[in-house]
């Protein structure tokens, strides 16, 4: 099998401008970049509005494992197999981070023959969006060190400036550093932070917010600090809203791309699921439903991080109501939460197979809790083998999940024709009852409460006393109706990333929480999650390099 990039290098990519004719879009409705990528205007967004939306899938799926779950590329293989049965589809999906591409985990354009494309443009600076988030943050920061500078006319505390700079890059010893040493000249000597992009509050405010205006209004909302007498100092007290929302303006126009089957992709924004909340831009979801019968988006990592927040924060910002979700696994995963080491996964396995899949029951509870109606499906592996499949599919629906097998790594939009004829029938048959899990009026404990007992499973919360008096303060400030994007490892439904399977009997503990005024949600941070990875030992960025032709290898 070649690799995922060799796949893509090989692919005929049809002109971005004649994938977007396939919606009834004109070349007056893209800016191009190069030939095969492009934002969407903001007068053809504009002037969709009125078109009745289509039907809404979230492709989410069980907690990552080593042995790969391939959520992307089941996404991808299905708006390919809507294409196939001659349905009018359209992807929207996240960008990918630098960090994760040069770290451990790779890209995110999915795998084998069910890709977006130009794969390399999209790992990498793609049309710049999150350069523009970088400087926009960055900005901020600068403007605020200045403010303190030039005389510190708002009364900053130095001790209580909570806005962190940001890189796209896993660099652990930003973490936590020093800055204005020097001269006198140089600022302010105080303690100062780094986190990655992708977990910057702008970010989050880039794929939340409707439109400029939108844009500005929350920018301005963004607390950057607390003066001597204890009161949030905003980014609009900075005066730095117009001069951020400058740098974000093109970042605001979603992109378009295609698959390797010309499938169009809709591409916007990227915060993490374990530290944001894992989910592309409204606009872009928005503006797919009203271009495309079908629109299949997906949520980060698994559905106790990122389908929790489609549903808690995306879709109760966005007025959203999703028509379906499918949910990925794959019999080498439900092993592997099993106990049977990564080596090992190729055996047949009855024994921890029934073990592991206790994992997917939890999720499947989970979901069926939002009133979506649910459709399990196993990203195939040739070492599966016809026991360890009819197992889960009776597994799933005695459970009342529809279930189908999905072959679009190999096989491309081929293979996800079966799940995708699955799709469609529970559309047409089941109609959805989606409610958010819990309401906006009851405490911030209790929404936190409410998400780690009823999606994660424990037993009880535990606050540092820190956590306790942030929450405490929060709520005073009028900050308690907003929702709670929990900040957990992405490994286990604890937040203990060693515990597989479905943890009993543990506890949640909460060690942090601060509000993201303008995006709209309290930050909860529980166990040891970091905002700024660590790169591993051996990184992925080892395995990356470019000929005297320019032909990039290594990604993955």
């Amino acid at each position: 099998m070649k690799t995922d990039i060799e796949i893509a290098r090989e692919a005929v990519l049809e002109p971005i401008v004649t994938v977007a004719g396939q919606l009834g879009m004109h070349d007056d409705d893209l800016e191009l970049y190069g030939k095969y990528k492009a934002k969407i205007t903001e007068e053809y967004i504009k002037s969709i509005q009125d078109a009745p939306d289509g039907k809404l899938i979230l492709v989410t799926a069980i907690n990552p494992t080593p042995a790969g779950e391939g959520k992307t590329t089941t996404s991808i293989g299905l708006g390919q197999a809507f294409g196939k049965m001659g349905k009018k589809a359209i992807l929207a999906l996240r960008e990918p981070s630098l960090g994760p591409c040069f770290g451990i985990k790779g890209g995110a354009a999915g795998g084998g023959y069910a890709q977006v494309v130009p794969m390399e443009d999209l790992n990498l600076h793609f049309t710049g969006d999150f350069h523009a988030v970088t400087s926009a943050n960055n900005l901020l920061a600068a403007l605020l060190d200045n403010h303190i500078q030039q005389g510190n006319e708002l009364g900053i505390d130095p001790r209580q400036v909570v806005w962190k700079r940001c890189l796209d890059m896993n660099d652990r010893v930003l973490r936590n550093i020093v800055v204005g040493l020097g001269n006198k000249t140089d600022g302010t000597v105080r303690e100062d932070h780094f986190v990655i992009t992708v977990a910057s509050e702008i970010m989050a405010i880039l794929c939340l917010a409707s439109d400029i205006r939108d844009l500005k209004e929350r920018l301005g909302r963004i607390i950057v600090a607390y003066n001597y007498e204890g009161n949030p100092v905003t980014a609009a007290d900075l005066n730095a809203v117009g001069a951020m929302a400058t740098l974000l303006k093109d970042a605001m126009k979603p992109n378009l791309i295609q698959t390797l089957e010309h499938t169009p992709a809709l591409i916007h924004g990227g915060p993490f699921a374990n530290i944001a909340h894992g989910c592309n831009s409204i606009r872009a979801t928005k503006t797919a439903l009203k271009m495309a019968d079908y629109v299949i988006t997906e949520a980060g990592f698994g559905a106790d991080l990122g389908a929790e927040k489609f549903f808690d924060i995306k879709c109760v910002m966005a007025d959203l109501k999703p028509d379906a979700v499918v949910l990925v696994a794959t019999i080498r995963a439900l092993k592997y939460n099993g106990g049977v080491p990564k080596e090992e996964l190729s055996a047949e396995n009855m024994e921890a197979l029934k073990k592991g899949i206790v994992n997917l029951e939890k999720h499947i509870e989970n979901l069926q809790k939002y009133g979506v109606p649910i459709i399990v499906t196993l990203n195939s592996f040739v070492t599966d083998t016809t026991a360890e499949v009819d197992f889960v599919r009776q597994f799933c629906e005695e459970r009342n999940c529809e279930f189908e097998l999905s072959q679009v790594w190999e096989k491309g939009g081929e293979g996800g024709i079966m799940l995708a004829r699955k799709v469609l029938h529970t559309l047409e048959t089941k109609s959805s009852a989606f409610c958010p899990l819990y309401e906006s009026t009851i405490s911030l404990m209790e929404k936190i409460q409410t998400v780690a007992r009823e999606i994660y499973g424990a037993k009880n919360v535990v606050y540092t006393p820190s956590a306790k008096t942030q929450i405490q303060k929060l709520e005073s400030l009028g900050f308690g109706n907003l929702p709670v994007c929990m900040a957990k490892t992405q490994y286990s439904l604890s937040d203990d990333p060693t515990l597989l399977g479905r943890p009993e009997n543990f506890e949640i503990t909460i060690r942090e929480a601060y509000v993201s005024a303008g995006a709209g949600f309290v930050v909860v941070l529980t166990g040891a999650v970091m905002t700024m990875p660590g790169l591993p030992k051996k990184p992925a960025a080892f395995g990356i390099d470019v000929n005297d032709n320019g032909v990039i290898t290594g990604l993955f």
